[in-house]
């Protein structure tokens, strides 16, 4: 029998992949029930409500994906190649199968039917992401590395929507490669 914080890790794993796969309202406890083989009484002991499930699930994607960029900010130096690299994890991800989308992207676009708490959250991922490719851009601008596409903060929002942009065209079109043709034409035109 597993411990309470490896079933709470295996319920929150089902509920991101089945929140990439369709959307916080294409799940239910059921579904992570079988998956998971437990009642669906332990998933409520975990998680009371879905809202706090999926509020649990951003948390954690938050915190990955900060670790990811702190990752990048201490491991390359070099602003144009933290973008590079930035872009190269989404098209390994796309590629591979292995995270095929943003989980606070495909939340994003369900922001109207939301709960309220569970928007903040995701709103909170995207005010840092932005945040970040910002200051990245502030510091490949001041070196002669990066080319702005206006101020700072508007560049960021380009290219933070293209990213997510480009992983809805590879959806779309059922073709990992659709990532790299929207975001390979994006890097050239920012290189200074």
């Amino acid at each position: 029998m597993s411990n309470p914080s490896t079933t709470a890790d295996d319920i929150l794993r089902c509920a991101r992949s089945l929140i990439i796969r369709g959307g916080y309202n294409s799940f239910s406890y059921a579904d992570i029930s079988d998956v998971v083989g437990i009642r669906k009484a332990s998933i409520h002991h975990h998680f009371p409500a879905k809202s706090d499930l999926v509020r649990a699930v951003v948390g954690q994607y938050r915190q990955e994906a900060a670790a990811g960029l702190a990752a990048l900010e201490s491991n390359i130096p070099d602003p144009l190649e933290q973008l590079r690299a930035y872009v190269g994890y989404w098209e390994t991800c796309i590629s591979d199968g292995s995270h095929p989308f943003c989980v606070c992207a495909l939340l994003a676009s369900e922001i109207p039917v939301l709960p309220d708490d569970v928007v903040v959250e995701v709103r909170a991922h995207f005010r840092k992401l932005s945040d970040w490719l910002a200051s990245v851009f502030d510091r490949g601008a001041a070196q002669g590395r990066l080319l702005l596409t206006g101020t700072t903060r508007e560049t960021a929002e380009t290219v933070m929507a293209t990213v997510h942009g480009a992983m809805l065209s590879a959806r779309a079109f059922g073709d990992a490669g659709a990532f790299g043709a929207v975001t390979t034409p994006l890097l050239n035109r920012i290189t200074a």
